[in-house]
């Protein structure tokens, strides 16, 4: 007779049996296989299983290129998710670290699924940035998987909207710009677009050898400071119709090409959205690639010093140029980096807008008697609010619009006439003059993330009043 458990009218034989079969199954579950003998919704199972895997190794590389061209972790994960739900992955997580992604969600039977991606490359191109914006947006109204992933390798696989020499004459052309804002003639104008012309010449080498980012702020800096150098030793023996040509303007145009590249707004965004540790690894970056900059500054005033060349450079004021001109020169240098990171025509064209606000708000509040910092961060805060608010319409991404409007406004002078005076034995001078630098790239940072926070809910009631007024016109007509 067949033992009983207590309270039960099941055999111990048939419940272990029970168990083995259930253990079988689970086993088969975990290796992948079907069991024999399955029947049709075990197989429906197993092919939502497999979709769902396609699913996740689309998104995850999709979140990949996002970072590399340089969006934010809060906007990276906030279109995974919702290309996920387009997808339906309603249960899935997405983890961020600057380097990795991580995107995990439940398969079919219930059973946790996760993809691993590297970043490997980072680089600047806005025009596959938007599309990928685009693309992620597109997901979340519900796109196959198979589709997404064939236009996702399409997308990342095209071509650049234009050449590198394009993209390189953009950066001088910035140069260019920042020198007029600076208060510079067209001879400052003209050696800072030589000067970076040499500039990207040279990073463009070191680039293709493989040379890391650090050594090639240190090579940038190194040159513009020889730039700078040369001009104050043949100071004298330029000719008379070019006038008094500040090494100082020259090489600060050039070190704001440096600077426009390091990642301050990415970082302030991420330790405001709460990923404090994407914050952390890009804050770190900016602070060595600027110590590329100190560095490659001291090797060469040491090499001078130890030929016996005087080093001394003066940083006399300037002339402020007038507004319009201010504007019209803030408006060019955002359209020249826009140019310089592969943007489209449409975001060229806010690239622009946004600088040429910026600068006037900057120019405006200075002249009400705000100080630099105060007069960034409010320039930043308009930029910021209008990119997020506006920039989407055109389907161009708000962080591309922002990151171009505020390059006018970088301290690029600031931060050389800080660094040298460090360099030079200065320690108290110069680090009040660093801290002042900082303080207007944290106000430019902060202002931008700001404005981008406050324009959110000032978009979604602009929607809903569109969404009225087409409304009440369709009701008139009909």
């Amino acid at each position: 007779m067949p033992l009983l458990l207590p309270g039960r009218g099941r055999p111990a034989r048939a419940l272990t049996g029970t168990v083995r079969g259930g253990l079988a199954r689970l086993a088969g579950r975990l290796a992948g296989h079907v069991p024999a003998g399955a029947d049709a919704p075990a197989a429906d199972v197993a092919l939502q299983q497999q979709q769902a895997l396609e699913a996740l190794r689309a998104l995850t590389r999709m979140a990949e290129a996002l970072l590399s061209c340089g969006a934010s972790a809060a906007d990276v994960t906030a279109l995974t998710l919702r290309a996920a739900a387009g997808a339906g992955l309603h249960h899935t997580q997405v983890d961020i670290t600057f380097t990795a992604v991580v995107v995990a969600t439940a398969g079919a039977d219930g059973f946790p699924l996760t993809d691993v991606r590297v970043v490997h490359v980072r680089g600047t191109d806005y025009s596959r940035l938007a599309a990928l914006y685009e693309l992620a947006h597109e997901a979340g109204t519900g796109l196959d998987p198979a589709e997404l992933d064939t236009r996702l390798r399409r997308l990342l696989s095209s071509r650049r909207p234009y050449r590198g020499a394009v993209a390189s004459m953009g950066a001088v052309g910035l140069a260019v710009s920042v020198a007029v804002v600076l208060g510079g003639g067209w001879p400052v104008a003209a050696a800072a677009a030589a000067t970076t012309a040499a500039l990207q010449a040279l990073l463009f080498v070191l680039n293709r050898r493989g040379l890391p980012a650090f050594f090639q702020q240190v090579a940038g800096a190194a040159l513009a400071t020889c730039v700078a150098l040369g001009l104050l030793m043949w100071q004298e023996h330029l000719p008379s119709w070019i006038g008094v040509l500040p090494p100082s303007l020259v090489v600060g145009s050039g070190i704001v090409v440096l600077l426009a590249g390091l990642s301050l707004v990415g970082s302030a965004e991420d330790a405001i959205s709460g990923f404090y540790v994407t914050a952390g690894a890009r804050a770190f970056e900016t602070v060595v690639l600027t110590a590329g900059l100190v560095l490659g500054i001291a090797l060469v005033l040491d090499l001078g010093q130890r030929a016996g060349v005087t080093l001394t450079l003066t940083f006399a004021p300037t002339e402020t140029p007038p507004v319009l001109v201010q504007v019209l020169a803030g408006a060019a240098a955002a359209l020249a980096w826009a140019v310089s990171g592969y943007a489209d025509a449409r975001a060229v064209g806010l690239a622009a807008l946004a600088g040429g606000t910026a600068s006037a708000v900057a120019a405006a509040a200075t002249a009400a008697g705000t100080g630099p910092v105060a007069a960034a961060g409010v320039a930043a805060l308009l930029v910021g609010l209008l990119a997020e608010g506006t920039a989407w319409r055109w389907r161009v991404p708000g962080l591309v619009v922002s990151v171009c409007g505020i390059v006018p406004l970088l301290p690029g002078l600031a931060t050389y006439r800080a660094i040298f005076t460090l360099v030079g034995g200065g320690t108290s001078a110069g680090l009040g003059m660093l801290v002042e630098a900082l303080g207007t790239a944290l106000a430019l940072a902060a202002g931008v993330t700001f404005g981008e926070f406050c324009s959110t809910p000032l978009r979604r009631e602009f929607d809903r009043v569109e969404r009225l007024v087409r409304r009440r016109a369709l009701n008139r007509r009909f």
